[in-house]
């Protein structure tokens, strides 16, 4: 800070120093660990950003961001400038990623410090060792984070802010058409056009039952993999197998070791939690992140569980190895303790972040469960385990494989004997070989069949994604990024592109009409590769060796070209309206039926020219009991709340905030309304009247 500002300090303060981190509860656990030399204060995430109400982004000026002080924060800020101001040194300790560094980055410019000075903490667990250590340790804001989280931004800002007024035009008003939205929205609508055109194909399974659960597979026809079409091929290869004899042909035994999973990233911790807890990401993340800004222990006090929930890396300490490793050799023994070394899909990147792991593997889920909610125990108890069965032995397993021939017909079954558990120890799954029993045999030996196994099946469909598959998948194909997953579902969720049926997501006709004219116009955006490439390029700055500006420079140049044609064009899109029985008062064209924020809505088909709107009345089939006309269905104009008014508004005010049933309070005479909800109840819409009927 400046020389001028230090003297202006007042004398009570001298030695103080200022600590601003991004969430209350993490200052409230950190402040504890430093003491009253320091004050810790929070951002409460982002500080400053893009303006809401325009672009923000200057593209005739090298593409410039325009950073406004966000709505609402002033009060932050003012207590920030207040603590800064009285402190002799302030340092940064937000989230150790691209959007923590971004928010330290604009923190320096609110506070005028210079980035350049050493202010930046970096902490990826929160106990009292790590952050002590840490404190000591500042570095200069690391400008490849901040400029990749720069751009992002403005390439997310310029994408939506710039095609989401066209689909106002000709899909719905309120909609919009993220980056990275709409590569994962597009993902969804390819699996549902598969489903839809797939073509089932009949196949028949035969099998031989030898009794005791020892199951043999059909594997070969005349040395050739065996595939049975028909029911009449079905039924022949039966009777040829009845004829003959189920004769032992060969016995190959074997060993195998299976070795653990790597401890979670944010990808495999989010999938892992889908399927095994049944969460969705977002609930996950909400979670986690509580995990990792601390909970209060009973006997311990507060502390963080996790380390930093944000990360792809597979990567761990050799603190954490050597800590897990003698956890292991206490607990289990000698033998269970592993050497694995696990290695990061994009090598590049493996030293920004541990992988997630308990922040103590000696604070067991059950010896903290008391501390917890349900759902903390639950997840932590997932990633305490899957951290302690990645420092783990391998399992081992004898295995065999047995051949049974009759006739021209090969049988074939596979079978495994685990002989260590190894990490299964920690990390059980069910079946985890998926391989049947077989018993000891011997070649040349006859087997006595008890019955011979026939089954029609049919090809299936691709199944629909869920959030683990639909995370995977972004994941493979480098759609975003882990800290993102969640926020890119529940972004598609709520704005009615795609719907949750049961644990799948599936699109909805708006999310096809969306995905329908970003393809049109906008082929990049819904690209895959394309988009799996951009997030290459916004690495590459991370590191250094790129510069943000080309690379959204490179973009914008065919993006503006495809703005223009589509802007051009857009009247032109072939889109289906649905016409209503009501012509415009105004113009006297058609109504069409539009679908708004707040549902449906009648707007005239003669826009641009004609932009009249109104809503699609929805009558109750009741009268006013003060001037007799028709109660109609309405919505508030900003919240979209349901209530019922007299049609003859403003004349006439008479309002309800639940459905009037056309009969009258028997107790003053007021309207009767039944409550909303499955077991509504009928009761008197006058506040001061109690009657409520009694429900039979």
């Amino acid at each position: 800070m400046a020389a001028a500002k230090k003297t202006a300090k007042k004398p009570s303060s001298a030695g103080k120093t200022l600590l601003v981190v991004e969430s209350p509860s993490k200052a409230k656990i950190i402040g504890k660990y430093l003491g009253s030399k320091y004050k810790v204060i929070a951002s409460v995430g982002h500080v400053r950003d893009l303006p809401k109400s325009r672009l923000g982004v200057d593209v005739d000026n090298n593409f410039e961001p325009e950073y406004i002080n966000i709505r609402g924060k002033g009060d932050t800020i003012k207590e920030i400038k207040k603590e800064a101001k009285a402190a002799d040194k302030v340092l940064l300790a937000t989230d150790p990623d691209r959007e923590g560094e971004a928010i330290s980055w604009h923190l320096t410019h609110i506070l005028d410090m210079d980035p350049e000075d050493k202010c930046r903490v970096m902490f990826n667990e929160i106990n009292k060792d790590t952050v002590q250590a840490a404190i000591k340790e500042p570095r200069t804001i690391d400008n490849g984070l901040v400029d990749a989280q720069q751009a992002r931004r403005v390439l997310d800002r310029l994408v939506g802010y710039q095609i989401s007024p066209l689909l106002w035009k000709k899909v719905s008003w309120g909609l919009s058409a993220g980056r990275v939205q709409s590569a994962a929205l597009k993902l969804i609508c390819d699996r549902e056009r598969e489903i839809q055109d797939f073509v089932p194909e009949e196949y028949w399974y035969i099998a031989a039952d030898f009794g005791d659960g020892f199951v043999a597979d059909l594997n070969k026809i005349d040395g050739k993999k065996a595939s049975v079409k028909s029911g009449e091929q079905a039924d022949s290869i039966a009777d040829e197998l009845s004829s003959g004899s189920y004769t032992v042909d060969s016995i190959k035994a074997g060993k195998r070791q299976t070795k653990p999973y790597a401890p979670f990233t944010t990808s495999s911790m989010q999938q892992d939690a889908s399927i095994k807890l049944g969460f969705q990401t977002s609930k996950t993340m909400q979670i986690a992140q509580q995990l990792y800004e601390g909970v209060s222990l009973k006997g311990i006090g507060a502390r963080g569980l996790v380390t930093y929930i944000r990360t792809d890396s597979v990567r761990v300490s050799a603190q954490a190895a050597a800590a897990g490793a003698a956890y292991i050799k206490e607990k289990f023994g000698d033998e269970y303790v592993g050497n694995n070394v696990f290695t990061n899909r994009n090598k590049a990147m493996q030293d920004a972040h541990e992988a997630i792991r308990p922040s103590d593997v000696n604070l067991e889920p059950e010896l903290i469960r008391d501390s917890l909610t349900p759902d903390q125990y639950k997840l932590y108890d997932l990633i305490w385990k899957r951290f302690v069965a990645s420092r783990m032995a391998a399992a081992k397993y004898e295995t065999m494989q047995v051949l049974i021939k009759n006739g021209r017909y090969e049988f074939k079954a596979n079978g495994a004997h685990m002989t260590f558990e190894g990490w299964r120890k920690v990390y059980k799954t069910s079946n985890p070989e998926g391989e049947v029993n077989v018993p000891k045999l011997s070649e040349g030996e006859v087997l006595d069949l008890e019955k011979l196994i026939k089954e029609q099946k049919f090809t299936q469909p691709p199944a629909r994604y869920t959030e683990a598959g639909l995370v995977k998948e972004m994941e493979e194909k480098n759609i975003g990024r882990p800290s993102t997953y969640a926020s890119i579902i529940s972004v598609l969720v709520n704005r009615k592109y795609v719907k949750r049926v049961k644990k799948s997501l599936e699109p909805t006709k708006l999310g096809f009409d969306v995905i329908g004219i970003l393809q049109v116009y906008f082929a990049d955006i819904v690209d895959v590769d394309f988009t799996g490439e951009m997030e290459d390029n916004l690495d590459g700055i991370e590191l250094g060796n790129k510069e943000w500006r080309s690379v959204i420079a490179d973009f914008y140049k065919g993006f503006s070209e495809e703005l223009k044609v589509a802007e051009r064009e857009v009247e032109r899109i072939e889109k289906e309206v649905v016409l209503s029985d009501e012509v415009c008062d105004i113009c006297g064209k058609p109504m069409a039926i539009k679908e708004g924020r707040f549902g449906r809505f009648l707007a005239c088909t003669g826009y641009p020219e004609c932009k009249n709107t109104k809503p699609i009345v929805k009558s109750t089939g009741v009268k006013c009991p003060k001037c007799g006309k028709d109660i109609i269905e309405k919505r508030g104009r900003k919240s979209g709340k349901v209530f019922y008014g007299c049609s003859g508004y403003p004349a006439c005010d008479v309002s309800y905030w639940d459905m009037p049933t056309g009969e009258m309070c028997p107790d003053c005479g007021s309207m009767l309304v039944r409550t909303k909800g499955r077991n509504g109840t009928v009761k008197c819409s006058n506040p001061e009247c109690k009657y409520k009927e009694k429900k039979k």
